[in-house]
Protein backbone atom coordinates (compact mmCIF):
# COMPACT_ATOMS: atom_id res chain seq x y z
CA UNK A 1 0.00 0.00 0.00
CA UNK A 2 1.79 3.34 -1.29
CA UNK A 3 1.72 5.97 1.27
CA UNK A 4 1.55 9.07 -0.65
CA UNK A 5 2.63 12.51 0.71
CA UNK A 6 -0.96 13.76 0.98
CA UNK A 7 -1.74 10.72 3.32
CA UNK A 8 1.13 11.60 5.49
CA UNK A 9 0.06 15.05 5.57
CA UNK A 10 -3.00 15.10 6.84
CA UNK A 11 -1.55 12.27 9.39
CA UNK A 12 0.75 14.83 10.30
CA UNK A 13 -1.87 17.68 10.86
CA UNK A 14 -3.66 15.54 12.90
CA UNK A 15 -1.37 14.46 15.30
CA UNK A 16 -0.22 18.08 15.08
CA UNK A 17 3.28 17.35 13.52
CA UNK A 18 4.71 19.76 11.21
CA UNK A 19 6.98 18.40 8.59
CA UNK A 20 9.32 20.14 5.88
CA UNK A 21 9.01 18.45 2.54
CA UNK A 22 12.39 16.34 2.95
CA UNK A 23 10.75 14.96 6.08
CA UNK A 24 7.55 14.02 4.32
CA UNK A 25 9.71 12.05 1.72
CA UNK A 26 10.80 10.36 4.34
CA UNK A 27 8.27 9.35 6.52
CA UNK A 28 6.39 8.16 3.76
CA UNK A 29 8.98 5.70 2.53
CA UNK A 30 9.58 4.67 6.20
CA UNK A 31 5.53 4.08 6.34
CA UNK A 32 6.01 1.85 2.94
CA UNK A 33 8.87 -0.17 4.38
CA UNK A 34 6.85 -0.84 7.56
CA UNK A 35 3.21 -2.42 6.18
CA UNK A 36 5.49 -4.38 3.55
CA UNK A 37 7.18 -5.85 6.45
CA UNK A 38 3.84 -7.00 7.79
CA UNK A 39 2.74 -8.18 4.92
CA UNK A 40 5.59 -10.50 4.89
CA UNK A 41 4.78 -11.60 8.72
CA UNK A 42 1.43 -12.06 7.15
CA UNK A 43 2.96 -14.89 4.84
CA UNK A 44 4.22 -16.75 7.32
CA UNK A 45 2.88 -19.83 8.26
CA UNK A 46 2.55 -19.96 12.33
CA UNK A 47 -0.51 -23.16 12.28
CA UNK A 48 2.37 -25.57 14.16
CA UNK A 49 3.26 -22.80 16.67
CA UNK A 50 1.89 -22.95 19.78
CA UNK A 51 0.28 -19.58 21.32
CA UNK A 52 2.74 -18.03 24.43
CA UNK A 53 2.62 -15.00 26.22
CA UNK A 54 6.19 -15.07 26.56
CA UNK A 55 8.91 -17.36 25.20
CA UNK A 56 10.83 -17.82 28.36
CA UNK A 57 8.81 -20.02 30.83
CA UNK A 58 8.51 -17.49 33.63
CA UNK A 59 6.32 -17.19 36.64
CA UNK A 60 5.53 -14.33 39.00
CA UNK A 61 7.08 -14.22 41.89
CA UNK A 62 4.76 -13.29 44.36
CA UNK A 63 5.21 -12.23 48.66
CA UNK A 64 2.99 -12.98 51.56
CA UNK A 65 0.56 -9.54 51.53
CA UNK A 66 1.18 -8.33 54.98
CA UNK A 67 -0.10 -5.63 57.39
CA UNK A 68 2.52 -3.29 57.93
CA UNK A 69 2.53 -0.19 60.19
CA UNK A 70 2.04 3.38 57.78
CA UNK A 71 4.36 5.96 57.27
CA UNK A 72 3.86 8.57 60.05
CA UNK A 73 1.78 11.77 58.79
CA UNK A 74 4.90 13.98 59.99
CA UNK A 75 7.59 11.89 57.95
CA UNK A 76 5.69 11.95 55.16
CA UNK A 77 5.25 15.41 55.02
CA UNK A 78 8.57 16.74 56.46
CA UNK A 79 10.41 17.99 53.33
CA UNK A 80 7.08 18.80 51.67
CA UNK A 81 7.43 22.18 50.15
CA UNK A 82 3.53 22.87 51.48
CA UNK A 83 0.75 21.48 53.51
CA UNK A 84 -2.57 21.65 53.97
CA UNK A 85 -3.51 19.98 57.60
CA UNK A 86 -2.71 16.54 56.73
CA UNK A 87 -1.92 16.54 53.21
CA UNK A 88 0.89 17.87 50.46
CA UNK A 89 -0.65 21.08 49.27
CA UNK A 90 -0.11 21.64 45.25
CA UNK A 91 -1.25 24.29 43.06
CA UNK A 92 -4.81 24.65 41.38
CA UNK A 93 -4.61 23.07 37.67
CA UNK A 94 -7.20 24.26 35.38
CA UNK A 95 -7.23 24.88 32.12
Amino acid sequence: MPFSLDTVKYVAHLARIELKAQELEIISNQLQDIVAFIDMLREVDINAINPTSHILPLQNVLREDTLVESLPIEKALGNAPERKGSFFGVPKVIE
